[in-house]
C-alpha cells in the first residue's frame, strides 16, 4: 500500500525562449480547474523518459514544441486537488523546454490560456514557492552563461 506521505510524482517543463536583447521569456499557462498559473506538466508515462512526457505534456496543454533538456532544472511540491475533492501531495521535476515553434492547434487549446512572462512577473505569477524558486534560479543561470 502507498504511503499517505509519499508524494506522488510528476514531471513538467519550464518553457522559455531567449529574446533578441539576451534576456528570457516564460511561457505560463492556467490550471483548468482553479485558473491559477502553472507550467505544462503532467503524469509520468510508460514507455517515456521523464524529460520527454514533459515535452509531451508542453504540446498537449500549451501546443509548444522545441528543444526539452535532459537534466532537470529541479523540483517542487504542490497539492493537487481530484475529482473526488481530495488532494495528494506531488513533487513535480521540472525540465527545460526551449520553445521553437508554438502551433496553432493542440489537445487542451481552449481549456487554458498561455501567456509570457518575463523571468520575474512568472516568478510572481505562480503560487508554488518551489517553482517561483526554479524559474527565478533557472533565468539566473541562464543569464550568467551567456552573460
Amino acid at each position: 500500500m502507498e504511503s499517505v506521505f509519499e508524494p506522488r510524482r510528476q514531471v513538467g517543463a519550464l518553457p522559455f525562449r531567449r529574446m533578441p536583447d539576451g534576456s528570457f521569456s516564460i511561457f505560463l499557462i492556467t490550471s483548468r480547474e482553479s485558473r491559477r498559473w502553472v507550467i505544462p506538466k503532467g503524469w509520468p508515462m510508460k514507455g517515456r523518459k521523464p524529460y520527454e512526457a514533459a515535452a509531451r505534456e508542453a504540446y498537449e496543454e500549451a501546443g509548444l514544441v522545441g528543444h526539452i533538456g535532459k537534466r532537470p532544472l529541479g523540483f517542487y511540491f504542490y497539492d493537487k486537488r481530484l475529482k473526488s475533492r481530495d488532494s495528494v501531495l506531488c513533487q513535480v521535476k521540472v525540465f527545460p523546454l526551449e520553445v521553437r515553434k508554438q502551433l496553432k492547434d493542440w489537445p487542451e487549446r481552449g481549456q487554458r490560456e498561455g501567456q509570457w512572462f518575463s523571468p520575474s512577473d512568472a516568478a510572481d505569477a505562480v503560487a508554488e514557492a518551489g517553482l517561483s524558486g526554479i524559474i527565478r534560479a533557472a533565468c539566473k543561470r541562464e543569464a550568467a552563461a551567456t552573460g
